[in-house]
């Protein structure tokens, strides 16, 4: 398999991304090929630097890179040569298998949606957050903000991809899934809530357990938790700015410490066409390595083959 990584994306670019492909080989656990995409005259100097001479490293060569505070459509259609839009054409192309970016995160996302595209069948592509629980598990919630209105059939849809995402990767059998809402009963919550219910319990290809409060997202009581991403979004800074405040106050705790976005890497477009996973702004060596990893996963199980048999059975 062929994974590509923007070298060139991050605040810490290329040298995190550098030490996160030196933490993956040195795992040994994977012969997928890498395929760096940046400028080389960073990238290659830092190779050296930190030993990384392996046939299963490529260096391609993107003089371009797209910063955090472009606009994203613009910045793809004048920046060509970027990290980020060679990427793109390296999957779109089947080039490479995967990409992965701690880049610009709307332009990653309007290159999953505009380059690859959606799976048919599939109207809205999401992505989540994972939520640390207090026995150790995880959980899965989203949207957490690139839908921020939506439908009530998409929530079906964010639920089915949840499912599948926490069954394959996660190896989690029959995941339970939770709307998230203001009241356990059926029948709370605003139109959306109220109206997207009875479709989720309707939904064979779900395990639907009801609504979910906002004080049991941090508890054991579903694997899959479908919001919008506005309430998504909302609860995904609240839960970093937890982890901050402990970090502040010097407060070590191992359940606290699970907060930590580096341990998890980034999150994949739950929905488009070919694997593509975002990383954080701030991420660092480990951070890349999981994305990798992650990216690694979802080829090896593949969860995109599954997808589009779930949505061609939901047709």
């Amino acid at each position: 398999m062929n994974i590509g990584l923007d070298m060139m994306g991050g605040d810490f670019a290329p040298l995190e991304a550098v030490k996160g492909v030196q933490l993956f080989l040195a795992d040994g656990s994977s012969s997928a090929k890498l395929f760096l995409i940046g400028d080389e005259q960073q990238i290659l100097p830092l190779m050296e630097e930190h030993h990384l001479k392996d046939e299963l490293l490529k260096v391609v060569h993107a003089p371009q890179v797209i910063d955090m505070h472009e606009h994203p459509t613009k910045a793809l259609k004048e920046k060509q040569q970027s990290s980020i839009a060679i990427g793109f054409h390296l999957l779109s192309t089947g080039k490479i298998d995967a990409f992965i970016s701690a880049g610009n995160t709307g332009a990653m996302l309007v290159g999953s949606m505009f380059t690859i595209k959606a799976i048919e069948g599939v109207q809205r592509p999401t992505i989540g957050a994972y939520t640390p629980r207090e026995n150790g598990k995880l959980g899965w919630l989203l949207d957490v903000g690139i839908n921020a209105d939506v439908k009530p059939e998409n929530l079906v849809q964010f639920a089915i991809l949840g499912s599948l995402f926490v069954q394959h990767v996660w190896n989690i059998e029959n995941p339970r899934v939770g709307l998230v809402n203001i009241g356990e009963e059926e029948g709370k919550g605003n139109l959306l809530a109220q109206a997207a219910y009875p479709l989720l319990k309707e939904c064979t290809q779900i395990n639907f357990i009801g609504n979910v409060e906002g004080r049991d997202i941090l508890m054991d009581k579903a694997d899959v938790m479908v919001c919008e991403g506005f309430t998504g979004n909302v609860v995904l800074k609240l839960a970093e700015s937890i982890y901050d405040i402990v970090k502040r106050r010097n407060i070590h705790d191992p359940y606290f410490d699970r907060f930590n976005f580096e341990q998890y890497g980034g999150v994949p477009v739950l929905g488009v066409s070919k694997p593509v996973i975002i990383g954080h702004g701030i991420s660092h060596g480990p951070a890349f390595r999981n994305m990798i990893n992650m990216a690694v996963k979802m080829i090896e199980k593949d969860l995109l083959g599954k997808i589009r048999e779930s949505f061609q059975k939901s047709e």
